[in-house]
């Protein structure tokens, strides 16, 4: 995929040169929106996407890898950290185009760990300590940001 950015000449700072094209690597590429991927994550079919790309994939009732088109025998994303680190890498090495270095992504909470909190929570209202709800709410604000 080919996109046409603003680079500042090595010669002279102060002017820009126009027309000159940036080369995304493909494998940096999100199958679905055809953008820079910020969270790749893969599929258990092997394909790496982006992850807002591929929660939408999924949240619109699709079962199925939109490249491979295979059922999906499992609907985890894991998180590619080490693409991730390259896409980063190539974003900084390529900032005189105007490309900026994408966040690391913050891990999503998962349900099992919202449902443990939850039982800790219950225990502790059961138990009467203050304290330690107050700790599990701070967690979950925490998580909230």
């Amino acid at each position: 995929m080919v996109f046409s950015w603003m680079r500042k000449k090595a010669a002279d700072q102060e002017k820009l040169k126009k027309g000159e094209e940036l080369v995304i690597p493909n494998q940096f590429v999100c199958p679905i929106s055809l953008d820079l991927m910020k969270d790749p994550v893969s599929l258990s079919s092997g394909i790496t996407y982006d992850r807002e790309s591929i929660e939408s994939w999924l949240d619109g009732g699709n079962f199925t890898c939109p490249v491979t088109n295979q059922v999906l025998r499992s609907f985890d994303q894991i998180p590619n950290h080490s693409l991730r680190k390259m896409i980063q890498d190539w974003g900084v090495a390529n900032r005189s185009y105007g490309v900026e270095r994408i966040p690391t992504p913050r891990v999503p909470v998962s349900g099992i760990q919202v449902s443990e909190l939850l039982f800790i929570l219950e225990d502790s209202v059961r138990s009467l300590n203050g304290r330690r709800c107050l700790e599990l709410v701070q967690k979950v604000k925490k998580w909230g940001q």
